[in-house]
């Protein structure tokens, strides 16, 4: 079974050599030489360019930023589609909203190829170990044809519908809790800095307590580490917030806690941490108030 990945980013390369490692025939795809030497460093086979995939790709995973990416990576001028083989499965995994999903859908069902919309969750560490969660939804047969790529890069495989767009709406609401939950977890320990308990004992207080969330656990073990390394970047909130924004319009439904989380990741991005690992959002709060963050003069 030949598979293609397109996108050899945090997520992607997990995927991609948790495919390998299932012993699937694995070609990777990313315009980063450096990427790409790291995925043909473990065994796999790399192009700079859809358009170099090899013929007859069986499976095609697409991990890019967004819609806008992943139609220029199936259906651009250097796209995919024409190395496909005839009723291949595209697992188009990047978050985005379910209308841009359903289009995409129904462009690679024109096309005669099946078509699953399979946002992922679980971040760099859970891809790199084939344990991500993902959220689809798509025919029978597209799961079908999915299983042996999915049962390769996932530990949990929501299937939550026959029609595209279910997946993507339940990744979008999904980041409206993932971005808010970082927000108000640098929000809390931004305040307990500020008012003077010890970074470390907030931490190990809250973790043991009903307060605690995965995010603040998480996230802010890296603030007390000073590690702002980008697992996940402050702009990638930006973005899927702008997401929960757009569907909640869309929907007349008012969503303030999102909007919010939105407006300090923004910020962020605006003093240039937007690379930055997102519970680096806590410097929107260290820039207003000059608390001192661990690790930092």
């Amino acid at each position: 079974m030949k598979i293609g990945v397109i996108g050899l980013g945090s997520m992607g390369m997990g995927a991609a050599q948790s495919a390998l490692r299932a012993g699937l025939d694995v070609t990777g795809v990313d315009t980063r030489d450096v990427a790409r030497d790291a995925f043909v460093a473990a065994g796999g086979q790399a192009v700079a360019s859809a358009a170099q995939l090899p013929q007859g790709i069986n499976a095609l995973v697409v991990l890019v930023v967004n819609a806008a990416q992943t139609e220029a990576a199936l259906f651009g001028p250097e796209g995919a589609l024409p190395r496909l083989a005839p009723g291949a499965v595209v697992i188009s995994s990047a978050t985005m909203g379910p209308e841009d999903a359903r289009r995409i859908a129904a462009r690679l069902e024109e096309a005669g190829m099946l078509a699953l919309d399979a946002p992922v969750s679980g971040g760099a560490a859970k891809a790199a170990t084939g344990e991500m969660t993902v959220m689809a939804s798509g025919t029978a047969a597209a799961f079908d044809a999915a299983a042996p790529v999915l049962g390769a890069i996932a530990t949990k495989v929501w299937r939550l519908g026959d029609a595209p767009g279910i997946g993507a709406t339940v990744k979008v609401v999904h980041q409206l809790l993932a971005g808010v939950h970082i927000a108000v977890a640098a929000e809390a320990m931004a305040l307990g800095i500020r008012a003077g308990a010890d970074p470390q004992q907030l931490y190990d207080v809250v973790t043991s307590a009903a307060g605690n969330s995965w995010m603040f656990e998480n996230r802010m073990a890296r603030v007390l580490a000073a590690d702002d390394a980008p697992r996940s970047a402050v702009d990638i909130f930006v973005k899927d917030l702008g997401l929960v924004a757009e569907m909640a319009k869309g929907l007349d439904f008012p969503v303030p806690l999102a909007a919010q989380a939105q407006q300090l990741f923004t910020a962020a991005h605006a003093m240039g941490q937007g690379q930055k690992d997102d519970g680096f959002v806590i410097r929107v709060w260290q820039a207003m108030t000059g608390i001192k963050l661990p690790g930092e003069s």
